[in-house]
């Protein structure tokens, strides 16, 4: 089953998150307007795609109305937004995908949840999300074919917004749980500069991976959310008038994984992009990050021994195979390789920042396809993982079809801490990111 047509789905749902926020302001729709649109499409999609795992039509109701109290209007006013449920609402369940917090009800916001309220977003509900944003799947289906997965761990989000049931929703990301859902659902999703945002609040593993970040139906979205979050100005960029970005090819030391649709995505946007008038090149990094992937793996699993240490001591019995086998890697890992680990990559950081110096972004891949069949796994994270471990800003640009009909995208790297610039990188990108002529759209 595939998700419907445009034509089928209300206009009001169809909007982007700048296009609601400047109809809002202009009056030409109310946001009672816009939720009941949304709240109308859920309970339409809900029950074959089932990317929420809380949601209170009437706790939304009540929201509207507080918020239409309000003298002062923040950036995100009246937009609806979807929250991943290992971040902590102060009126709704978090469950972190674990039966263990089945009845857990928080007394606070999540720190971004908070200031999510102040920029006067209303928070729908919490999306699905696999055992504590790893690999344990929810039951959410890929709205575009409901046969394979929407990729995890932030898989209730990539598909509520890739249905139209919300414009913007948020994740986290420890290997993969962000890029991987937005390239299989065809999102822009953008996982910021480790550390840009609070964690407080929110239920994961891996204090020195662990980054927020969101999906949006445009690269604009992603830059108004992460200007409602810090505090700084929003204006949409004409990128004709932007000078042509200089993009270098990465296909790190895992390129190996990327299947025929990955690689025909890469050339595509290389052609692309330089027929557009963009510099680009290929670059091949120093032999000392084809370690980097395995290090990102045992600082994970290190860390999640003592994240998760109290779940392990006192309900063993309802954690999952995949979380349990993480956790046994964890106790095997002697304290001497986990720094080993860490100053591997704090090496590589400092390289990197050194090699990017001369290019706007580098390309690499997303994922290593299409979004594989079936619910029981949510696909490999083998191509973000050690970019995750390297702190650095990246978005998933989409725009290109696979074989099956299924999106491919393709991954933008950014500079530590400049993704204000990343994002102007992306929208030209994704503007000049033609379709293939056999495939459908994106």
């Amino acid at each position: 089953m595939t998700s419907g047509s445009l034509n089928e789905v209300d206009s009001l749902a169809t909007l982007t998150a700048v296009e609601l926020r400047d109809g809002l302001d202009a009056g030409q729709f109310m946001t009672s307007d816009l939720i009941d649109k949304l709240l109308a499409r859920i309970a339409e999609r809900e029950p074959d795609i089932k990317a929420w795992e809380f949601l209170d039509a009437d706790l939304v109701w009540r929201q509207v109305e507080e918020l239409e109290k309000r003298n002062a209007k923040g950036p995100l006013w009246g937009i609806p937004v979807g929250i991943k449920d290992i971040c902590d609402t102060r009126d709704m369940p978090s469950t972190y995908g674990s039966p263990i917090y089945r009845d857990n009800r928080p007394r606070s916001d999540a720190a971004f949840v908070a200031r999510l309220r102040q920029a006067g977003a209303i928070i729908l509900g919490k999306t699905v999300t696999t055992e504590f944003a790893y690999f344990h799947p929810g039951p959410t289906a890929n709205p575009l074919n409901s046969g394979h997965t929407p990729g995890g761990s932030s898989s209730g989000s990539a598909a509520a917004v890739a249905d139209f049931m919300v414009p913007i929703a948020f994740g986290t990301q420890i290997a993969g749980s962000l890029t991987r859902p937005a390239s299989y659902c065809g999102l822009p999703g953008y996982k910021t500069s480790f550390g840009l945002h609070s964690l407080v609040g929110i239920k994961g593993f891996s204090q020195s991976l662990g980054t927020l970040g969101w999906m949006t139906r445009s690269v604009d979205d992603l830059a108004l959310v992460h200007a409602a979050l810090t505090g700084t100005s929003f204006q949409q960029t004409d990128t004709h008038k932007i000078a042509k970005p200089k993009i270098a090819l990465c296909k790190t030391y895992e390129w190996s994984h990327a299947q025929a649709e990955t690689v025909d995505a890469i050339e595509s946007a290389m052609k692309d992009w330089s027929s557009s008038g963009a510099t680009v090149s290929e670059i091949t990094l120093p032999e000392s990050f084809s370690h980097l992937l395995e290090a990102q793996k045992a600082i994970m699993a290190y860390e999640a021994v003592q994240d998760l240490g109290h779940e392990l001591e006192n309900h063993a019995d309802q954690l999952s195979e995949s979380i349990l086998a993480l956790l046994d890697a964890g106790k095997q890992c002697a304290y001497s390789d986990y720094i080993v680990a860490q100053e591997l990559a704090g090496q590589c950081r400092a390289t990197l920042a050194s090699i990017m110096a001369d290019y706007d972004a580098l390309l690499t891949p997303s994922a290593p396809g299409e979004a594989p069949h079936g619910l029981d796994a949510t696909g490999d994270p083998v191509f973000t993982r050690i970019w995750t471990l390297l702190h650095v800003p990246t978005i998933n640009v989409p725009g290109y079809v696979g074989p099956n009909g299924l999106p491919v995208g393709v991954q933008l790297i950014g500079k530590m801490y400049k993704d204000q610039d990343l994002f102007l990188t992306a929208k030209w990108c994704h503007e000049n990111f033609s379709r293939q002529a056999n495939n459908k759209p994106v």
